[in-house]
Parts: C-alpha cells; sequence; structure tokens
C-alpha cells in the first residue's frame, strides 16, 4: 500500500508466544497480532509491545468494546488475548507511530471478507492454530485467527441486530 502511519503499542508487562491484540479493519473481523516475542536477524524481542497495525484500524478493547488504535494512549488498559482465546488486561505504556510500508491483509471467514493493514516488516507477525507467520511469508491459503462476530457498532458497542457494511 506505501507508507502510511502505524502504531506500535508498548504495554506495561511482558506477551508470551501467542499473544497479541486482536486488530481489523472491521469491527466483524479482527486478526490476532502476535507481540514481537521472536528473535529476528533484524531486532532482539521486544515481549512488550505489539505492532498492531495503521492507525484507523480497530483493536478490541476491555470490556468487549471496540476502540480506535489512533485513540489509545499511555495509562489506557488494552485487551491481550492469545491463540486459545484467553484474554486478560494490562495498561498502555507508551504509543508510538511512525510512517511505515503497510500492506493490506484479507482473509475470508464464513463467507465473508476480512481485511487488515499492518506494517509490511519480517517482524510483524499474525497468528495461526499452532504459532505464527510473518507477514512477509504470508501466501494465498494461509489460515490465519481471526474473531468474528456478526452486527455492528456504535460507539464501540456491538449491537447484534445491526447491519454495517464496511469495505
Amino acid at each position: 500500500l506505501g507508507a502510511g502511519a502505524r502504531v506500535c503499542i508498548d504495554t506495561c508487562d511482558l506477551l508470551r508466544e501467542g499473544e497479541g491484540l486482536l486488530v481489523g479493519c472491521q469491527s466483524i473481523g479482527l486478526f490476532l497480532v502476535e507481540a514481537e516475542v521472536h528473535e529476528t536477524p533484524f531486532v532482539a524481542p521486544r515481549p512488550f509491545r505489539v505492532n498492531a497495525g495503521s492507525i484507523a484500524l480497530y483493536v478490541l478493547a476491555v470490556g468487549g468494546k471496540t476502540r480506535y488504535l489512533s485513540e489509545l494512549k499511555a495509562g489506557d488498559e488494552v485487551l491481550i488475548v492469545d491463540r486459545m482465546g484467553r484474554s486478560r488486561t494490562t495498561s498502555i505504556c507508551r504509543v508510538k507511530i511512525e510512517w511505515r510500508p503497510l500492506l493490506l491483509i484479507e482473509a475470508e471467514c464464513n463467507g465473508r471478507s476480512l481485511k487488515t493493514i499492518l506494517q509490511n516488516a519480517e517482524t510483524i507477525r499474525v497468528v495461526t492454530e499452532d504459532g505464527s507467520k510473518s507477514v512477509k511469508d504470508l501466501k494465498a491459503g494461509d489460515n490465519v485467527l481471526v474473531r468474528f462476530e456478526e452486527g455492528g457498532r456504535h460507539f464501540g458497542t456491538l449491537v447484534k441486530e445491526e447491519k454495517v457494511i464496511e469495505k
């Protein structure tokens, strides 16, 4: 997609493999983006950080509400989720916005097209059933974990009977 503003969320906790934030372009389908827990040739692990994606993405927050990544700030709480669907809360230490190359990722779930926009870098990983995969290594047909729910949202709150079209 070219360069755009992306958000890193630095937490006040240490995250483990398979843990991260649920983010996406549409509130009905949020992708599980893993914390920077893996060592790479480029950087040491940063298990407190989730490189969460474009500033306009939804993120699942405490209480089942969604917020925009651009709204988060130091002191806010975020919902950390693992590949089994277990969740916990932690506080944000820092929100860092930088302009980086971005990548559009599209998945199909329950006959619906779901999208997210993440930084196009080896260190950014989406969670799978048995591990995680760098966005640089994703190929058509790969399976990734998403949270899917029907309904619409108003001010971040789910309204199951509402029909909202987000493309």
